[in-house]
């Protein structure tokens, strides 16, 4: 057997697999199209590591006490990659949600696990960045975290590599046959055709994951996702008091407004996709919603000519006939128990709790793989 454990795709998921299959001693290998890691939505996401405080409106109390216990781990082992700052809600007299219900909400952010909060008093509002502060009710200080997220991706595919997991860049999986006890894969690599074989084979492709999936035999049975495009844009500015979650007059979806490399970074949206996801791009109608929103909150106001960069990347969510925005945040690890148990595919994830969601894949996995001597623990290990 070449392999334990076959990861296709270099984004968070699959590097935080490679990572946690090395961890416990696998035999690991991850095969990725592009010539480097996080070409998709890995370097293209808000740039946050934080619970989802608007995950409790929809009760997913599960999920944001997760990324909260995730968010101090990596606060903890990769204090150079991913820092505390402090995030303002304003709350202005046709803002949908009262000033009590963001206290309500605040209050249980830090009871799950969140640092304290406080209600910036008006004698500071003007220091707010140019936020405008006519009709203003209220702001409201709390505490998340923000990193570079292809430069996280790169570190924790570092951790995997000092682990011994092997890792191929521009390679194309062609197919896998899944028998009994092992899978073989067949891949188009930089040297030609090659196979190897392994005990399980992971599928972290992200928005390619179901065309993935057409690639195994027996067939798998792909769920039914919706792509849906996050657009942002880079905007000239600088914010001093740190980042700034804004309600959207337009929908009321959340927006964020960002330090980012000596600018402003500012997003996100969400747009149905259709079509391959290489060819995905900002739209125009994206780039005019999110200067709407900055210039209903700021003083100084931009127009499209003024944007220094826009890049869209796409989120896998489960098909639904609800808004994007409204839909489940949770990450989906399906097996085809009857015809394929040997393969895993990453429905979804989050950036902030990657290291959890490879821990569950690897758990799952167990039962399939042999006694290995486990070399160290995710949760304490520091990333380079």
């Amino acid at each position: 057997m070449d392999y334990d454990v076959v990861v296709i795709g270099a984004g968070i998921h699959g590097a935080g697999v490679a990572q946690a299959a090395a961890a416990a001693g696998y035999r690991t290998l991850l095969l990725e199209q592009y010539d480097q890691p996080a070409v998709g939505t890995s370097s293209k996401s808000s740039k946050l590591i934080h619970g989802g405080l608007r995950y409790l409106e929809s009760g997913q109390l599960g999920l944001v006490r997760e990324c909260l216990v995730e968010r101090q781990r990596l606060l903890a082992n990769a204090p150079h990659l991913v820092r505390l700052t402090a995030f303002h809600i304003p709350v202005y007299q046709n803002t949908r949600r009262r000033p009590w219900q963001i206290r309500l909400g605040l209050s249980l952010y830090a009871l799950l696990g969140g640092k304290s909060f406080q209600q910036v008093p008006p004698s500071a509002w003007p220091d707010l960045d140019g936020l405008r502060t006519d009709t203003l009710d209220a702001v409201f200080r709390y505490y998340d975290a923000q990193t570079d997220d292809a430069q996280l991706t790169q570190a924790v595919l570092a951790s995997a590599a000092s682990l011994g997991a092997d890792i191929t860049y521009q390679c194309s999986v062609e197919r896998a046959v899944c028998e009994r006890e092992h899978c073989t894969v067949f891949y188009q690599g930089k040297d030609g055709g090659a196979e190897i074989k392994t005990r399980v084979l992971v599928n972290a492709a992200g928005p390619w994951i179901n065309r993935v999936l057409g690639c195994i035999e027996p067939v798998v049975r792909p769920l039914a996702i919706d792509l849906v495009q996050g657009t942002h844009l880079v905007i000239p500015g600088t914010l001093r008091q740190g980042m700034y979650y804004l309600e959207a007059p337009q929908d009321q979806r959340a927006v964020f407004v960002t330090p980012w490399k000596d600018n402003i970074l500012l997003g996100t949206t969400e747009s149905l996709f259709t079509g391959n996801p290489e060819n995905v791009q900002p739209l125009e109608e994206e780039i005019s919603y999110l200067l709407e929103v900055y210039n209903h909150y700021f003083k100084k106001t931009l127009d499209a000519s003024e944007v220094i960069e826009a890049f869209a990347g796409l989120r896998v969510l489960p098909r639904g006939k609800d808004a994007a925005f409204h839909r489940s945040r949770d990450t989906v690890l399906h097996r085809d128990m009857d015809t394929c148990p040997r393969v895993l595919s990453i429905y979804g994830g989050k950036l902030t709790s990657y290291r959890a969601t490879a821990e569950k894949v690897i758990q799952k996995l167990a039962p399939l793989l042999p006694a290995r001597n486990k070399q160290a623990d995710t949760r304490t290990l520091r990333l380079p």
